[in-house]
C-alpha cells in the first residue's frame, strides 16, 4: 500500500513482461507441435487465429499481404482477388464481415484502403473489427496522418508493425505505445 512508483512499478512492468513472453512461447510452441487449433485453456474455446491478412485499394491492388497459413502462390493471387471483388461491391448497409469459403472475411474500409482479415467462422468479428482500427491507430501514430503512399514507399515498416502486433496468426500485443516503443528502437540499431 505504501509502495510508490520505483519496485512496484518494475515488478508490475516484469509481470506483464513475463506474461506476453509466456504468451509468445505458448504460441511458437502450439506452432511447432502442430496443435494450432488445440483450445487455449481446458475446456475453453479454440485458439483465435487470423489467416491471412490484406489491404487492398479500390482499384484491387494489393498494398500489404500476410498469410499465417501455407497457402500457392497462384492460389494466394486468386483469393486476393475474390476478396476484393466481395468486399468492393459490397453495399455499406450491410455488416462489416461476411462468409468466405470456410471461413470469415472481417473487413473495414478507410478512404480508399480496404483491410480485410480472414478468420474461423467461430470467431468474434467485433474483437476483429477493433484489431484492424488498432492497426489503422498504429499506422496513423507511427506515420503521422498515414496516407497510401506512405504504405507504398515504407512497405518494410509496415510490415515491421504488424509482426510486432500480430505474430503466427495471433494478435500478441494491443498496447499501441509498446508496439511503437519497440519500433523506435528497432531504428536505433545502426
Amino acid at each position: 500500500r505504501g509502495c510508490r512508483g520505483g519496485a512496484w512499478q518494475e515488478g508490475a512492468r516484469w509481470r506483464d513482461g513475463a506474461a506476453r513472453s509466456a504468451r509468445v512461447w505458448d504460441v511458437l510452441r502450439r506452432w511447432r507441435d502442430g496443435t494450432r487449433d488445440a483450445p487455449a485453456v481446458a475446456g475453453g474455446s479454440p485458439a483465435a487465429m487470423i489467416r491471412f491478412f490484406l489491404l487492398q485499394n479500390r482499384q484491387g491492388k494489393t498494398r500489404l499481404s500476410k498469410w499465417y497459413v501455407a497457402v500457392e502462390e497462384a492460389e494466394k493471387r486468386k483469393i486476393e482477388g475474390e476478396v476484393h471483388r466481395i468486399v468492393t461491391t459490397r453495399d455499406g448497409k450491410y455488416t462489416n464481415f461476411v462468409e468466405f469459403k470456410t471461413h470469415k472475411l472481417v473487413y473495414r474500409r478507410y478512404a480508399g484502403l480496404f483491410f480485410t482479415l480472414c478468420v474461423d467462422v467461430s470467431d468474434n468479428e467485433l474483437a476483429y473489427l477493433e484489431a484492424i482500427h488498432l492497426f489503422v491507430e498504429l499506422l496513423d501514430r507511427y506515420f503521422g496522418n498515414v496516407c497510401e503512399l506512405d504504405l507504398v514507399f515504407n512497405f518494410q515498416k509496415v510490415y515491421q508493425i504488424l509482426d510486432e502486433y500480430v505474430m503466427a496468426g495471433e494478435v500478441m500485443e494491443t498496447s499501441q505505445q509498446v508496439v511503437l516503443d519497440r519500433m523506435h528502437e528497432v531504428e536505433k540499431i545502426p
